[in-house]
């Protein structure tokens, strides 16, 4: 898997869910033979990855949500979105 940029767009394949697990009370990265928990964090991040916006659009609306400045967010959400995409949890693809 390439490095993320600014410009990739993240979504999840087609055999990975961002699901409710009503009966846990959270929210989990539902994927063949693995479910992965992610913290508030990540989550924040997981839902705005909607295979629309670019990863400095979701920067972007994290700095308005949170108050910071989004060159802060963005190390971290690249850092996670590395990490998902080498898992195979997360696929890129260009800007439409």
């Amino acid at each position: 898997m390439g490095a993320i940029t600014e410009v990739c767009v993240p979504f999840f394949p087609r055999s990975v869910k961002l699901i409710e697990d009503r009966a846990r009370g959270r929210w989990v990265l539902n994927a063949p033979e693995r479910v992965v928990v992610p913290d508030d964090t990540a989550l924040e991040i997981l839902h705005l990855c909607d295979g629309e916006r670019t990863v400095d659009a979701i920067c972007d609306v994290l700095a308005k949500r949170y108050n910071a400045a989004p060159t802060t967010i963005r190390a971290d959400v690249i850092e996670l979105l590395q990490e998902l995409a080498d898992k195979g949890l997360v696929k890129l693809r260009p800007p439409l």
